[in-house]
């Protein structure tokens, strides 16, 4: 079964935090931290949850108002047990739809080579790379897409 995606409400925060912990470790965002995002989701946040009757994914997109033509993925995660199975796809896929004539930069830990094989298959090419950015020394990858004319 695919997961529905949505926008998240409020009442997901829990959820949230906890998957975010299960995929980020100590790298993940505090509960101050999401409520912060919520707290701006009217402004200049999209938050996205891949909902399956439990939150399987998400993706934290910045969306400046339109006379900005880049648009940041901040945070992706899909649940370890969901991974591989399309969830990823499915959220990234729904996020470009919003993202129509923007370019969308986002960043990658260098060793995440599944995550940089789902970019590319979406059209995802790397543009720079942040030498020693993330813990433990690894390059973090900058990488940029621009829907098709």
């Amino acid at each position: 079964m695919r997961p529905r995606i949505r926008a998240a409400r409020t009442d997901d925060l829990a959820e949230l935090v906890a998957l975010d912990a299960a995929c980020f470790g100590s790298a993940a965002w505090s509960e101050v931290a999401w409520a912060d995002e919520f707290d701006r989701l009217s402004d200049d946040r999209v938050v996205l949850v891949a909902d399956e009757g439990a939150i399987a994914g998400y993706v934290v997109l910045l969306v400046p108002p339109v006379v900005l033509d880049v648009v940041e993925v901040l945070r992706i995660a899909v649940a370890p047990a969901e991974r591989r199975t399309g969830v990823g796809g499915q959220l990234l896929t729904v996020a470009l739809d919003r993202c129509t004539g923007r370019t969308v930069l986002l960043e990658v830990a260098a060793g995440n080579e599944a995550a940089i094989g789902l970019y590319q298959g979406f059209g995802f090419v790397e543009i720079s790379r942040r030498s020693g950015y993330y813990a433990g020394g690894e390059d973090a990858v900058i990488m940029r897409w621009r829907e098709e004319s």
